[in-house]
């Protein structure tokens, strides 16, 4: 199930990033670990994320997906292995939550991107999904909330 959209206005965010570059049907083998990884950084530096994770995703390919795994953070982070400091950026997205599973996310962006094609919105190359409520808040997929935003093109 997808909210009604909505355009909002986002700033620069400060992020601990891991950049990765991977087909498709690999998604689901680095999310996780490299969730732990970064998380891991960023506690052996006593730093404390500033809001959701995100998967920011610098171009829409249907085969390969070359995206960062991130969190926003209020202090710079040290680099350390593929832990490196980076930045998502402000822009004016258009905006909807998705509520359920992460195997649904793939039709939900597909639903959302149909919205904003009928709408006759131009969007940029990149997009994020910010992981609002997940495994760690409730173990039933049901209440889970996932961000999706595409950056509009004025």
């Amino acid at each position: 199930m997808l909210d009604s959209p909505q355009i909002k206005q986002t700033a620069d965010q400060q992020t601990a990033v891991i950049r990765f570059t991977i087909p498709r049907a690999e998604i689901g083998s680095v999310m996780g670990p490299g969730f732990h990884e970064l998380m891991g950084t960023l506690a052996a530096q006593g730093i404390a994320p500033s809001g959701h994770w995100f998967s920011h995703h610098l171009r829409v390919d249907p085969d390969v997906f070359d995206f960062e795994l991130g969190v926003p953070v209020s202090t710079p982070v040290s680099p350390v292995g593929r832990v490196v400091q980076g930045v998502l950026p402000g822009a004016t997205v258009i905006r909807t939550t998705y509520h359920g599973g992460y195997e649904g996310l793939g039709e939900a962006w597909g639903e959302f991107e149909a919205w904003i094609q009928a709408e006759g919105m131009k969007t940029a190359d990149n997009l994020w999904e910010s992981y609002v409520a997940g495994p760690d808040s409730n173990p039933d997929p049901a209440t889970w909330r996932t961000e999706l935003n595409r950056p509009l093109i004025a």
